[in-house]
């Protein structure tokens, strides 16, 4: 995307809007499937060592939120799920989110006036602890921001891939997170990286991100990586079918409560094929005696700094419309990627 789409872009987002006052928020909460509200909540002043953030920009999580909205959420994963600062409790009612890009106004000199990054819901204000806003480098627009979670997890997803120069790659699944992973990847020196989708219409996307597209049968074989982030059972059978002998398959899809099915016979055990998960909850285990989650996240807000990444991004949607929009944002055909939601 040129500099001036990308300058479009953001107009068009700022053309909506909603107010809300200092001392009261309004926040969007699942309270039962298919079925979200925005609730108005007192916020204290700020606390010491926090913040009081004014919203700009959020974006829902179309794969996680969509199953928090439809109540698909494994009571095994209840606490394992929750996001650092979630209220209510699984399954119903939750404030449930964890891309917010706001303004200080209050609290914490150092961050005083900046833009920052939270791990927070869908609110129009907030406070938290000063530890937990990540500042934004001045060449990351607060729209392009929202993107910092998926980055995050792109990059853990990455550490645990450990990909290498010169490569082969498969990436299954052109959705947000895949294709951030393609886009680390296809940075790697010498990589052969093909973003695999069944909309053929990704290609363009790929195209932008700096990478090759095929459809599942068209893809290039004999794979060193792939990794899988399509969230479907067809998507993990044509990642293990793209590996070479001892190829490592990543999986970086999580199903809810969904049972898939994983073709492990064949010539599955023949290749030597390595199958690993990957979540970002934790640091990956080859950074985790360095780093810690809060390095790795402004390491992610760092890494937007490139305006191709604007090709990822839907026109924006008012938070008041939130409890309208929120269903036909989360159908899987809208083809939407990352959804941005903008605040006065």
């Amino acid at each position: 995307m040129t500099r001036q789409a990308a300058g479009n872009s953001s107009s068009r987002f700022k053309k909506m809007a909603v107010s809300a006052n200092a001392d009261i928020a309004s926040a969007l909460w699942y309270r039962g499937p298919g079925q979200v509200e925005i609730r108005r909540e007192e916020m204290a002043p700020p606390g010491a060592g926090e913040v009081r953030v004014k919203t700009i920009y959020s974006a829902i999580s179309r794969g996680t939120e969509s199953l928090v909205f439809g109540g698909r959420v494994p009571v095994s994963e209840f606490e394992r799920m929750r996001a650092p600062f979630m209220a209510g409790d699984f399954p119903f009612p939750v404030k449930y989110g964890y891309a917010a890009v706001g303004r200080v106004e209050s609290g914490e000199g150092a961050l005083q006036g900046k833009n920052v990054f939270a791990l927070f819901p869908h609110q129009t204000a907030f406070n938290i602890p000063a530890s937990a806003a990540v500042a934004l480098p001045q060449d990351v627009p607060p729209y392009r921001a929202v993107l910092a979670a998926n980055m995050e997890t792109a990059l853990n997803g990455v550490w645990d891939a450990a990909p290498a120069p010169a490569d082969r790659i498969a990436v299954i699944g052109a959705g947000v997170v895949g294709s951030l992973v393609a886009y680390l990847c296809g940075r790697i020196p010498g990589t052969d990286v093909t973003l695999v989708d069944i909309n053929p219409g990704r290609a363009k996307l790929a195209g932008t991100l700096g990478v090759s597209f095929a459809e599942p049968g068209k893809a290039r074989g004999d794979c060193d990586l792939i990794v899988h982030a399509s969230g479907s059972p067809d998507g993990l059978r044509t990642a293990l079918e793209l590996g070479g002998d001892e190829a490592t398959v990543l999986e970086m899809s999580w199903y809810g409560d969904a049972a898939v099915t994983a073709m492990l016979g064949g010539s599955f055990h023949s290749r030597r094929l390595r199958l690993i998960s990957s979540q970002v909850g934790r640091v990956a285990p080859s950074h985790r005696p360095r780093w810690t989650c809060v390095r790795r996240l402004a390491s992610a807000v760092a890494l937007l700094n490139d305006q191709r990444l604007d090709a990822l991004l839907a026109p924006a949607v008012a938070f008041g419309d939130l409890p309208h929009q929120l269903p036909g944002i989360l159908d899987a055909k809208t083809g939407i990627l990352c959804q941005p939601v903008v605040y006065s």
